[in-house]
C-alpha cells in the first residue's frame, strides 16, 4: 500500500518522538493512502510561507497482521469515545496501528461539541454519519515504522 505524509520537510526516518500528544489516534506518525488529503495537510504549512511536501511510502500490508491493529470502517461511538480518550491524553490501548476517518474541520466542529457537553453522543453520531472520512492510518511505535514503512520519494507541492 503507498501511504503518503504531509509536512514542510521531507521526511526519510519517520520517527514517533515529534507526534503532538493529543491528536485523533494518539501519539504516533501520521499517514493516508489518498494523495489528495496529504496535500491538504500542507496546505497549513503553505498558508505560513513554509514550503509542503509529500514524503512517500510503501507500507507492508503483511503488518496489518503481525501488529496489534484498530479499524474503524465509519464514524461510530467507538470511534469518536477514542477519539475523545487520545485528543485528553487517557488513552491506555497499545494498538500499534490505528486506521479510520479524520477529525477534518466539519467532524471536528461536531466532535467538539461532543467533547465540551454541548450535544450528547447519539446527536454526535447523528450529525458525524452524513460525513464521508477522510482516512488516516497512525503508526503508534516505532517498531511498525521501522518494519513495515519504506521511504520511496518526496514530491514538493
Amino acid at each position: 500500500m503507498i501511504l503518503y505524509h504531509g509536512s514542510y520537510i521531507e521526511i526519510p526516518d519517520p520517527d514517533i518522538l515529534h507526534s503532538r500528544k493529543n491528536v485523533d489516534f494518539g501519539v504516533g506518525f501520521y499517514t493516508t493512502p489518498l494523495r489528495a488529503q496529504a496535500e491538504k495537510w500542507c496546505r497549513r504549512f503553505k498558508m505560513k510561507g513554509q514550503d509542503a511536501v509529500i514524503s512517500i511510502y510503501e507500507f507492508d500490508d503483511a503488518a496489518f497482521d503481525q501488529f496489534k491493529t484498530l479499524h474503524f470502517d465509519s464514524y461510530s461511538e467507538e470511534w469518536l469515545d477514542f477519539i475523545m480518550n487520545c485528543r485528553r491524553q487517557n488513552d491506555v490501548t497499545d494498538f500499534d496501528i490505528v486506521m479510520g476517518g479524520v477529525a477534518n474541520d466539519k467532524v471536528f466542529d461536531t466532535v467538539e461539541l461532543y467533547f465540551n457537553g454541548l450535544i450528547n453522543k447519539s446527536e454526535a453520531i447523528g450529525r458525524l454519519k452524513y460525513e464521508s472520512p477522510n482516512y488516516q492510518v497512525a503508526l503508534r511505535t516505532q517498531e511498525v515504522i521501522r518494519k513495515a514503512l519504506h521511504f520511496t520519494g518526496s514530491e514538493k507541492v
